[in-house]
């Protein structure tokens, strides 16, 4: 009799049914993580954020209902540490992410054709070109101190270089001064971008990898140029890991703003739990929003990419 039941069991699991209970075992983890140390902090961030914290004359914990006084001391009376509102502060960080999540990824488009394109010496290049931006130049920098190196004459010798460059467009072209502005903070933002850009440059090579040679055989044969090539194959096959680099470089970006040590500065250093819970409820909210617009606009602009094709 058991045996017969042990083989109804097996009858009634699927292959999908199993795959489905693997999926889930395999998701138990990081389920489990996501409550505890990411959904109930986070709970208990916008709690706080409604109240006054602080600590009983008897010990623990102590929460006096406030409303959304926090949120408005913090637009209003609380500065950062800066000397900065908020909202100044805000409108600064997105300009900010707005405009390098872009230079990062196509700094990652780049640096990935390069690398995976077909020429002698490649091995060379890939050790050279490669091996800064996967290590990323924070490694580099504290190399450079310990080893008795001076950060701040190669921080003077960039703005003096940015200095140079200012001067040289605004006397040899015809560009407005926004524009020009707006060039030489993307070069002297390089090497930020450059640290930024291994993980996207690494999903951009296996997107490369992965698309199928005959397709550039049969432009080759139509008689193809290297431009048509790109923009008819090369660009739309890689539409589903642009997107993906677009949301990793701008979440990156986010979490390392420095409203991230602001949130800590009023939460730890300055004692005031409300107000900190209240910046990062704005923080968190400001991401979202964010994320959910560039998605939009993405996926809108991959969506019309493909129905040309």
């Amino acid at each position: 009799m058991t045996s017969e039941n042990n083989n109804k069991v097996h009858k009634k699991l699927t292959y999908s049914t199993t795959q489905k209970i693997n999926g889930m075992v395999f998701m138990l983890p990081w389920i489990i993580g996501f409550l505890l140390f990411f959904l109930i902090p986070m709970i208990n961030t916008i709690i706080y954020s409604f109240h006054v914290v602080g600590v009983k004359d008897t010990g623990g914990m102590e929460m006096t209902w406030s409303g959304i006084q926090n949120y408005i001391d913090l637009f209003n009376t609380e500065v950062s540490s800066a000397s900065q509102q908020f909202a100044r502060v805000f409108a600064d960080e997105n300009m900010n992410i707005i405009v390098n999540t872009p230079l990062i990824v196509i700094f990652s488009l780049f640096s990935a054709l390069l690398i995976n394109a077909n020429y002698k010496g490649r091995e060379v290049v890939r050790v050279i070109f490669f091996l800064p931006i996967v290590l990323g130049l924070s490694l580099v920098t504290t190399l450079v101190t310990t080893t008795g190196g001076e950060v701040t004459a190669i921080t003077a010798e960039v703005t003096n270089e940015s200095g140079f460059l200012m001067r040289m467009l605004m006397s040899n072209t015809f560009l407005p001064r926004d524009a020009i502005t707006y060039v030489v903070d993307i070069v002297s933002n390089i090497s930020s971008i450059i640290s930024k850009a291994g993980v996207q440059t690494l999903i951009y090579l296996a997107g490369l990898q992965s698309i199928n040679p005959s397709l550039y055989e049969v432009a080759k044969i139509e008689g193809a140029t290297t431009y048509e090539v790109f923009w008819k194959i090369t660009f739309p096959m890689l539409s589903n890991v642009t997107i993906f680099a677009f949301v990793y470089s701008f979440v990156d970006l986010f979490l390392a703003s420095t409203i991230s040590n602001e949130i800590y500065r009023f939460a730890f250093t300055r004692n005031n739990i409300g107000v900190g819970s209240a910046l990062s409820v704005v923080y968190m909210v400001n991401v979202l929003v964010a994320l959910v617009l560039m998605l939009f606009i993405l996926t809108r602009v991959v969506k019309l990419d493909n129905g040309s094709k």
